[in-house]
């Protein structure tokens, strides 16, 4: 393989690089002396400069011609107006990178960031670290004990962390640890979950940005936000505390005040100051659960609050500041609250950058049996016993949570409450059979008003949402199908339920089910959608 020639790219040394006489062979001189190493032929030195230094780099020019005839030093003047700057180094670095006729082909580039102030060597690290600099770092140090003519030292740092195993590796482990501690330890079965924990991960690190969590009750959206602020705290990156409240609870004046705070005789009753929540949130993290139930005044101040880290008590004419991160949660699909008038849009878009929605428990059966031995466990280490099924009441329970007859309305509260109640009647610590059977019945009796009632002919007509036009144009198989599916439709809580009753069981076959998005193409070749069938629903899932 063709050798590449070396080209160093570095700046004067406005007071390393200077020296006048003989006596300026006797320091070490690091642009100079990079030149100075026998092993080692510099075919070019790019010599960077700003200001009125032309006699510097003259000299240096001469000595690096005495010392290495085989270097090619090449004078470029940059015109920074300063070079402490952030600013206007980074840019005239970047103006410079762009025009520079790179030939990695050919050539090696050896990025010297021992020389220049501190700015011009962050500068010339990002710009390395960035690609625009296709090359690596160089470094130099004189030798300890200096001599005439010292060639000091250099080192070569290659930014592609791949490269060091041991860093690699590291930052691998860092990664998994995160995506763990977000799933509490358990070994989630689901590739959609796990690929979006993952990237919740990722954005839990390294934003500071809203985030809004969606899915059905019980589906863990407080849980998953309480494992975010732990993960952003043993990070260092908050310092306050995690305030949580639900905005369902929220009603009337009281609401401003929770929030906000209030001052002393705002209101009848305020007898004292109240910091509100989003103080109380401060340098930490607010989760806001089912934020779609906040009333529109009560947006408007969030809003503003999020924006500008200000806002107003209630009752105060002077603004108070609150640095917190924000997570939503949200049962309802705001998009529809938004056009119905409901939720400011405003407010939606600053919230909707970072949006995740969690499955239920029935969109994750293959989860249950994980969780269920993490419940397990976690009431063990409670209750300091040790609880277990044996091998028949384990199978029972498995086959009756994976079927139809299993709702899990309440999704993982429905689940944890039903381990527990077994893991409390257990004798000796062993689940047996029996207690799997009242467990079972248990749960159906809690879930009976949620089932799917019989389909009665003639009790909905298709006039009620197609023109009549439309409807004689159907097969009496396609209007027969149609009726069918808009009946359970209308008995469903959410386009999601409706799904999973229709799509039961093929969807078991499917590697990632997606009975909403099969349910709504479904309508739509028919000019239907969940709105126009359920105009009073809240939950377009």
């Amino acid at each position: 393989m063709k050798k590449k020639r070396i080209v160093v790219i570095g700046f004067l040394g406005t007071q390393l690089d200077k020296g006048s006489g003989s006596g300026r062979w006797e320091k070490w001189r690091p642009t100079v002396a990079l030149t100075q190493h026998d092993e080692m032929v510099v075919e070019r030195f790019e010599l960077l400069y700003s200001g009125k230094y032309e006699n510097l780099v003259q000299q240096v020019t001469r000595d690096i011609g005495s010392v290495s005839p085989e270097t090619e030093v090449v004078a470029r003047q940059l015109s920074i107006a300063d070079p402490w700057d952030f600013e206007d180094v980074y840019g005239c670095l970047f103006d410079f990178a762009k025009t520079y006729p790179f030939d990695t082909d050919n050539e090696e580039y050896w990025i010297h960031i021992t020389t220049g102030t501190h700015v011009v060597q962050i500068c010339m690290f990002l710009m390395t670290e960035a690609h625009y600099f296709p090359g690596r770092l160089l470094q130099t140090s004189p030798s300890r004990r200096q001599t005439v003519g010292d060639a000091g030292n250099y080192t070569l740092i290659d930014l592609d962390l791949s490269r060091y195993d041991q860093i690699a590796q590291r930052f691998s482990r860092e990664r998994q640890e995160g995506v763990a501690f977000l799933k509490s330890g358990i070994a989630t079965r689901n590739a959609h979950f796990n690929t979006m924990i993952d990237e919740i991960e990722r954005v839990a690190i390294k934003s500071k940005a809203p985030m809004l969590l969606m899915g059905p009750t019980g589906a863990g959206k407080s849980f998953l936000a309480k494992r975010v602020f732990k993960l952003k705290k043993a990070r260092h990156q908050l310092d306050g505390k995690f305030v949580e409240i639900n905005c369902a609870t929220l009603h009337g004046d009281g609401a401003g005040s929770t929030l906000f705070g209030h001052i002393k005789g705002a209101f009848t009753g305020a007898a004292s100051d109240r910091p509100g929540l989003l103080r109380t949130a401060h340098k930490g993290l607010l989760f806001l659960d089912e934020i779609g139930e906040l009333g529109l005044d009560e947006q408007a101040m969030l809003l503003k609050a999020i924006e500008e880290k200000r806002f107003l008590p209630v009752g105060s004419d002077n603004e108070v500041q609150s640095d917190f991160q924000l997570i939503a949660g949200t049962n309802r699909d705001l998009s529809r609250e938004v056009v119905a008038g409901r939720f400011r849009e405003d407010l939606y878009a600053r919230i909707n950058l970072w949006t995740y929605e969690l499955p239920g428990l029935v969109d994750r059966s293959e989860d249950i049996e994980p969780n269920m031995d993490y419940l397990l466990a976690q009431f063990g280490a409670e209750n300091g016993q040790m609880v277990r099924f044996n091998k028949e009441a384990r199978d029972h329970y498995m086959r009756f949570a994976m079927s139809k007859e299993a709702l899990w309305m309440g999704n993982f509260r429905d689940l944890s409450a039903s381990i527990t109640r077994m893991a409390t009647l257990a004798d000796a610590g062993r689940i047996t059979d029996a207690i799997v059977v009242d467990e079972t019945l248990r749960l159906k009796r809690l879930w009976q008003h949620y089932a799917t009632p019989p389909i009665q002919p003639g009790e909905f007509n298709l006039d009620e949402v197609m023109e009549r036009e439309q409807i004689e144009q159907l097969d009496l198989f396609d209007a027969l199908q149609l009726t069918a599916v808009i009946n359970i439709c209308r008995r469903s809580k959410s386009m999601s339920d409706a799904g999973r009753k229709l799509f039961a069981a093929s969807r078991s076959t499917k590697l990632n089910p997606n009975d909403a998005d099969r349910l709504k193409k479904y309508l739509v070749r028919f000019g239907l959608s969940w709105g126009k069938l359920n105009a009073d629903s809240t939950d377009g899932f």
